[in-house]
């Protein structure tokens, strides 16, 4: 994932642009891989780690009624740690992720292994679900690639 990480680096580098993440069930590790590239510093501004329901709304500005209507694992909330994130970290460009890691926390309409992914990037959001089949490290560690991978495609897709 250096190498994916290097090239999302590069990307935004060339491009200009300035990216931070809002993490959840990765707990950092979309930013530890950002941070593992050197000269990272020129593009990338730094995480919020969204764990609790009362950080992604007290620091990250995800509604109250978005968490009790579809919960803190959804495409709505993930939209919103992007969106919010790009904000609070004054970013150009905001990925973001919630999850379910497992072993624990499954219910009976959301997985374990079920991750929401956000992308923030001038004024539009977007996102995309996932479902992961591993363990709980295997599944923090594939979010984390298809976050940087959704990030590539985005900035390769940029004018």
């Amino acid at each position: 994932m250096t190498d994916l990480a290097q090239v999302v680096g590069n990307l935004l580098h060339r491009k200009g642009l300035t990216a931070g993440t809002v993490e959840s069930a990765t707990g950092g590790l979309i930013a530890h891989l950002i941070t593992n590239v050197s000269g990272s510093s020129c593009y990338y501004q730094g995480s919020v780690i969204a764990y609790s329901n009362e950080i992604k709304m007290r620091v990250v500005g995800v509604k109250e009624t978005t968490l009790n209507q579809h919960g803190a694992v959804s495409a709505q909330v993930a939209e919103e740690m992007a969106e919010g994130g790009r904000k609070v970290l004054d970013v150009d460009i905001c990925i973001a992720d919630t999850g379910i890691a497992g072993p624990a926390g499954a219910t009976p309409d959301k997985t374990v292994g079920l991750f929401y992914l956000g992308l923030s990037h001038r004024g539009s959001t977007f996102n995309r679900k996932h479902i992961f089949t591993g363990d709980r490290t295997e599944n923090k560690r594939l979010a984390a690639e298809a976050a940087l991978s959704w990030l590539k495609e985005y900035l390769l897709g940029l004018k």
